[in-house]
């Protein structure tokens, strides 16, 4: 069964897409067979893929809202080697329709059930606000990703998302779990940074990734080419995060599978 990995905060602005897209494609450069949700009507991350996302033949809203199988739905040819599901201004719409259908908050989840074990990761785009698109993600989701950058008022915001999270976690999705706070527009020269990088660490302790998203130009630079920053150039320091970030989360997937077969 593959593993699905909402990566969202309901902060702004923290490189939230950019993970989303460049974490699908390092995974992808793996070898792991991965699908990549964008759920955020801006559509950032279907560009960001290579897509455009007002040529596409279907979207996010085809497949909460019409039902259709995934299968029609998904884009196979994206920059990043990955498989999309693309999203644009159609999908705000499918915000609203979701207020008035049955098992709303599952929506996803049944669309994916029959193509899970299709993919080793899906990897799913959330909007930076808690709507029902966001609600959906979580309640499909086995884990949520967390980026966040080392400010003040993002250890704040960080606070209410886990508090989210466990609500959602009691109402729609027992199993949901943090898989990881990601630490994003990182600099090691500013003091604010590393304090709160301490803090981090020790209220979360091991959720903390050893990895880190530094601030680069080449990450900035990357969307307007519509390619993930590994394709656009991988010596930068910011393909090199992200192919580390991959790995770090395929050696706890590996340990924690290891571990639950030990136990059995």
């Amino acid at each position: 069964m593959g593993k699905i990995i909402a990566i969202a905060n309901q902060k702004g602005g923290v490189g939230k897409t950019t993970t989303a897209v460049n974490l699908a494609a390092s995974m992808a450069a793996t070898k792991r067979k991965v699908l990549l949700i964008d759920l955020d009507p801006q559509g950032n991350a279907t560009m960001g893929s290579g897509v455009d996302k007002y040529e596409v033949h279907a979207t996010a809203y085809e497949l909460l809202i019409d039902q259709k199988p995934l299968a029609e739905v998904v884009v196979k040819e994206t920059s990043g080697g990955y498989h999309l599901i693309a999203a644009n201004s159609d999908v705000t719409a499918a915000e609203v329709r979701l207020m008035d259908v049955f098992a709303r908050e599952l929506r996803l989840r049944t669309a994916l059930k029959d193509y899970r074990s299709s993919y080793d990761f899906i990897f799913i785009d959330c909007p930076p606000s808690l709507n029902m698109l966001t609600v959906n993600a979580m309640a499909a989701a086995d884990t949520v990703l967390v980026p966040m950058q080392c400010e003040y008022f993002a250890l704040e915001g960080l606070t209410a998302l886990v508090d989210t999270i466990n609500k959602l976690a009691a109402v729609v999705n027992a199993d949901l779990k943090i898989e990881g706070i990601l630490r994003t527009m990182y600099d090691p020269r500013n003091r604010l940074a590393n304090d709160v990088s301490e803090q981090l660490k020790q209220h979360f302790g091991d959720k903390v990734y050893r990895a880190v998203i530094p601030r680069n130009v080449r990450l900035a630079e990357a969307p307007s080419f519509g390619t993930p920053v590994m394709y656009y150039d991988k010596n930068s320091t910011g393909a090199k995060a992200y192919l580390a970030l991959a790995g770090e989360i395929l050696r706890r997937s590996e340990k924690k599978t290891s571990g639950k077969a030990t136990s059995v």
